[in-house]
């Protein structure tokens, strides 16, 4: 197997699991360990590339007039926000607004999805007041990552997946070659934090999840993305038509599909950061869905 390089190390360190990755003498013929050294390869093979910004291309000097009169000079071209080395376009422009009504979600463009989400009353959590949690990230994404809910820090934040669980989630995407400004689009499956009457955190309902879904769909049809990657049990679950309560142990290891998308289950990034233990399956599971984005390509 080949040895990962420096930078693939530093990321991997940043997940706290680099010791994890120095080869054995003598690997199990089957099981987790073999599965991971396999998967590792994948994507130590090809070296991550993604962050790499094209340099913009320097102008072209106007050609003189034949004319006494000089003619007016040629509108510049318009530029990719990658070769002007500036961020993608967000999915989410607070200044946008439909050109007319749209009541079918699945015909509306992110103008009108953004508006329908903010006054959507399709189930108890929204009913509550809260305000909702958009997606974030590029119009056009290569994964979608998908979060169940959100949570006080998030709708502290007015950001899905935030605080210290979004470096870690960076940083895991770093360490597959991707990046979550540039490549990965990020949502909560349930768009309104699902509050107890306490105030606390609560886990959504099966028609909180089955109410917001649609939102989701049209998000990935949206952005484009090839490959969804879901963190923790609700999302997955959710996702899959499975019971809510059902252990995310039964969704991971495998490639799933989300209409004609495929789909990796892994742990949420707050998990990760309770249980630093359970890093290495979700090292394994990024391998999984990077190696089908790889082949996609």
């Amino acid at each position: 197997m080949k040895k990962i390089g420096e930078r693939d190390a530093l990321f991997l360190a940043e997940m706290g699991i680099g010791p994890l990755w120095e080869l054995r003498g003598a690997p199990e013929a089957t099981g987790v360990a073999e599965a991971e050294e396999a998967l590792v390869a994948v994507v130590a093979a090809e070296a991550p590339t993604a962050l790499a910004e094209a340099p913009a291309p320097a102008p072209i000097a106007p050609a003189p007039a034949p004319a006494p009169a000089p003619a007016p000079a040629p509108a510049p071209a318009a530029r990719t926000p990658a070769q002007a080395g500036e961020a993608p376009d967000a999915a989410w422009d607070d200044a946008a607004v439909p050109e007319e009504a749209v009541t079918d979600i699945s015909r509306m463009d992110w103008a009108a999805l953004r508006l329908a989400v903010a006054n959507c009353r399709r189930c108890g959590a929204c009913s509550e007041g809260r305000k909702p949690m958009f997606g974030s990230g590029p119009r056009q994404a290569r994964w979608m990552v998908v979060a169940g809910t959100p949570g006080a820090q998030d709708e502290q934040a007015g950001q899905p997946v935030s605080g210290e669980a979004g470096k870690l989630l960076e940083n895991m995407l770093h360490a597959v070659g991707l990046s979550r400004e540039r490549d990965a689009y990020v949502t909560p499956l349930v768009k309104c934090r699902p509050v107890s009457p306490k105030g606390g955190d609560r886990a959504p309902t099966a028609d909180e999840v089955e109410a917001c879904r649609p939102y989701l769909e049209r998000e990935l049809a949206l952005s484009g993305a090839a490959t969804v990657l879901t963190l923790g049990q609700v999302a997955a679950n959710g996702l899959l038509g499975r019971p809510l309560s059902e252990p995310l142990a039964g969704a991971r290891g495998a490639v799933h599909r989300l209409g004609e998308v495929p789909l990796v289950a892994t742990l949420h990034p707050g998990e990760l950061l309770r249980r630093g233990q359970d890093k290495a399956l979700a090292w394994a599971d990024l391998c999984r869905a990077r190696a089908l984005d790889a082949a996609g390509r």
